[in-house]
């Protein structure tokens, strides 16, 4: 029945609210706190969470606290990942495969949104969609990237795009990791059966500081949020993630 009644109040709610910010962008209303480009999708996530009685618990809320922008990279296993950052962080954009966007009246409402498509097979597009990315930021957003780029089938990290950490070096702006644990119980990979009664725990970890970094220190940016995710899926869960293959001369990075 949980399933059933998630996939009728996505299949009404989404056409509402994306016909809503259609709309509004159209109308010329802008993105910013409070603003109903911002308030739709949280709203669209919280119907989907309440609808299939999944209750997102928010740990590290403090990093939240001064509303400034940060990249939040979080790891992926399940759509779940998806809805509980949007019912828990107050201003973001997603960074989203190009795919979605060719859902009818979906892609169009999350272009509304602010949502950056990427083509990840592209690497000059890719880089393009982070520049975009950047801008979202000076303009005093958030942006959620997913570096694992697809939905794992378990918690264990997988390697790192760096894209992701090319765009916090531009944007000079602190990086969040973030740990979602519990989705894969909710609807797994490969699965259209939804279990309810879940928790779903959002963690926003110690951030990762890319002030005064550049290009060339990409790499260093991205194993130190990589180490600080997997050092967290061991404490918080038993998860071991595989470590990450050192280039030679590597010098570890202090955060």
């Amino acid at each position: 029945m949980r399933t059933l009644a998630t996939m009728l109040t996505i299949l009404v709610v989404t056409p509402f609210l994306g016909t809503m910010v259609i709309v509004a962008s159209y109308l010329g209303v802008k993105r910013r706190p409070g603003s109903l480009l911002y308030k739709a999708p949280r709203w669209w996530a919280d119907a989907t969470l309440h609808a299939a009685g999944v209750r997102v618990v928010l740990h590290g809320a403090e990093q939240l606290a001064d509303g400034k922008p940060r990249v939040f990279v979080c790891n992926h296993v399940s759509w779940f990942d998806v809805l509980a950052l949007a019912s828990s962080l107050p201003t973001y954009s997603f960074v989203a495969k190009s795919e979605i966007f060719r859902v009818p009246i979906f892609g169009r409402g999350a272009l509304a949104v602010g949502t950056i498509p990427i083509e990840r097979e592209n690497r000059k597009s890719a880089f393009e969609s982070y520049k975009v990315a950047a801008e979202r930021i000076r303009e005093g957003a958030s942006v959620v990237v997913y570096p694992e780029g697809t939905r794992g089938k378990s918690y264990a990290l997988r390697p790192f795009k760096k894209g992701p950490f090319v765009l916090a070096v531009a944007a000079g702006v602190p990086v969040v990791p973030t740990i979602v644990h519990g989705s894969i119980e909710v609807l797994p990979r490969n699965s259209l059966r939804l279990h309810a009664g879940r928790e779903i725990h959002v963690h926003l970890l110690e951030p990762v500081s890319a002030a005064g970094l550049r290009y060339e220190d990409r790499d260093r940016l991205m194993r130190a949020v990589y180490q600080r995710m997997a050092d967290g899926l061991r404490r918080l869960y038993g998860v071991e993630s595989p470590p990450l293959p050192s280039p030679p001369a590597e010098q570890a990075m202090t955060a």
